[in-house]
C-alpha cells in the first residue's frame, strides 16, 4: 500500500545525519555529565557545546556579559510548563497574580495557564481573529505592569499562521512584562531571533525538525526571573534536575543546523507544494475552505474545512488508504473535546467537525498530493450522499 506521510507538524521523523552525529556522542563517551572524572567531563563537553551552538542558532545573546540561557528539557511541552509555571511565580513570589494567553496556544501553554487559575490566579485569554491572528489591540489594553507573564505562540501548531512577536513583544517591554513564545512550530520554518524579537523566553523541540523525540529546550533572556517546577538535582542550575543527555543534546544541536542551513530552500519548495496542494483542493472539492489563508503563515501547514463530513470518518479514510494526517493537535489526539484552536477563530463545532490539518515535510511529493486529494474526492462524495 502507498504511505503519505502528511503530519509533520506532529513529528518529522529523524534524519539520518543527525543519527550519525548521536551515534558518534554514543561511541566516544559513557559517562554522566555530572560527573568529575574524565569521561563525565567528556559527556559534559558535548552537552555544553550543544547548548552554546543552540543559543547562536536562534539568536540569542552568547557574550558573557548578559549571556543568554538555554535550559534542556524533554520536549516542547515541558519547556512550555517551565515557562508559564516558573516565571509566574518568580514574578509574584509564589503568591497569587495575573497572566496573560492567547487563545490560540497548544495544551501544553493553555494546561499550565489553567493550573495557575486552580491557584488562584487571574488568567486573561486574548481573542483571535476569524484568520487566526491574535487580536494585539485588546492584548495592548489588558497587560499592565502588575501581569506577571504574556504568552503568545510564535506559529500556531493548526493553522500555521504566523503571529506578530515583534509587536507584542514591544507592548510587553513597555509595561515591563516578560513574554514567552512557544516556537515549537517556528523552527525551521521561519528564522529564529531571539534576541531581535525582544521576547524573554522561547520554547523549543527537536522532534519538529528531524531531531530526537525526547529533548527540547527553553531559551531565557538574561534577568529573566524564573523558578524550578521539578526537584531532586543540581543539573542546569538545579533548574531542570536530572541527567541531561549528550546524545540528544548533540541530536538536536544537528538537527536544527541542517535545518536553519536549508531554511531558504525549504521554505521555496513547500510553499510551492502548499499552493498546489490547496488549488487542487479548492478545484476537486466543492465548497472547501482553506484557514488561515489571509493570514501570514507558515510554508507548510495546511488546515481545511470540509461543510457536511465527519473528520473522524474522513481521517480513518485516508489512514486506511495510506494517507497519514491530523485531526488537530498530537497533544490533543484522543480528547472528546473539539479543537479549541478553531473555536477560538469562530468556527462552529460543526465545522469543526470537518476538518482537518496536513503538514507537509522533506519527502512530500507532488504525487503524493495528487494521490491525497482523489482520496479525500472519494471519501467526501461518498459522505455527502
Amino acid at each position: 500500500m502507498r504511505v503519505v506521510y502528511l503530519d509533520f507538524n506532529a513529528t518529522c521523523p529523524i534524519r539520518p545525519e543527525v543519527l550519525e552525529a548521536m551515534n558518534e556522542v554514543w561511541r566516544k563517551t559513557g559517562g554522566n555529565p555530572a560527573s568529575g572524572h574524565q569521561l563525565g567531563r567528556t559527556a559534559r563537553g558535548f552537552v555544553e557545546d550543544a547548548r552554546d551552538a543552540i543559543l547562536v542558532l536562534v539568536g540569542a545573546e552568547t557574550s558573557r556579559t548578559n549571556r543568554d540561557r538555554l535550559i534542556f528539557t524533554s520536549g516542547g511541552t515541558e519547556a512550555n510548563n517551565l515557562a508559564i509555571l516558573g516565571i509566574a511565580e518568580a514574578r509574584t513570589g509564589g503568591m497569587p497574580g495575573e497572566s496573560v494567553v492567547s487563545s490560540l496556544e497548544h495544551p501544553s501553554v493553555l494546561r499550565p495557564a489553567e493550573r495557575l487559575l486552580d491557584l488562584g490566579w487571574r488568567l486573561h485569554t486574548v481573542p483571535a481573529s476569524t484568520d487566526g491572528l491574535i487580536q494585539t489591540d485588546w492584548l495592548a489594553r489588558h497587560v499592565f505592569r502588575r501581569t506577571a507573564l504574556v504568552s503568545v505562540m510564535t506559529v500556531n501548531h493548526e493553522l500555521g499562521t504566523i503571529q506578530p512577536v515583534e509587536e507584542i513583544a514591544q507592548l510587553c517591554e513597555n509595561s515591563g512584562v516578560p513574554l514567552h513564545t512557544d516556537a515549537v512550530q517556528a523552527a525551521g520554518k521561519i528564522p529564529l531571533r531571539f534576541r531581535d524579537w525582544g521576547v524573554s523566553a522561547m520554547s523549543l523541540a527537536a522532534h519538529k525538525v528531524g531531531g530526537p523525540v525526547g529533548i527540547g529546550a527553553l531559551v531565557l533572556r538574561d534577568g529573566t526571573p524564573i523558578r524550578p517546577i521539578l526537584f531532586g538535582g543540581e543539573q542546569q542550575g538545579a533548574m531542570r534536575p536530572g541527567t541531561e543527555s549528550p546524545a540528544l543534546a548533540v541530536g538536536m544541536w544537528r538537527a536544527f543546523e541542517l535545518a536553519f542551513a536549508e531554511l531558504d530552500e525549504t521554505t521555496r519548495r513547500l510553499r510551492d507544494l502548499r499552493h498546489y496542494f490547496e488549488g487542487r483542493l479548492k478545484h476537486t472539492i466543492p465548497n472547501i475552505r482553506i484557514r488561515g489563508e489571509a493570514a501570514p503563515r507558515v510554508c507548510q501547514t495546511v488546515s481545511v474545512g470540509i461543510p457536511g463530513a465527519d473528520n473522524q470518518v474522513l481521517f480513518t479514510g485516508l489512514d486506511l488508504a495510506g494517507i497519514a494526517c491530523s485531526i488537530g493537535s498530537a497533544c490533543a489526539s484522543g480528547s472528546p473535546e473539539p479543537s479549541p484552536t478553531l473555536l477560538a477563530i469562530g468556527a462552529s463545532r460543526e465545522e469543526v467537525r470537518g476538518s482537518l490539518r496536513f503538514s507537509l515535510g522533506p519527502t512530500t511529493t507532488r504525487e503524493d498530493i495528487d494521490y491525497t486529494v482523489e482520496v479525500l474526492r472519494r471519501l467526501t462524495e461518498g459522505l455527502r450522499r
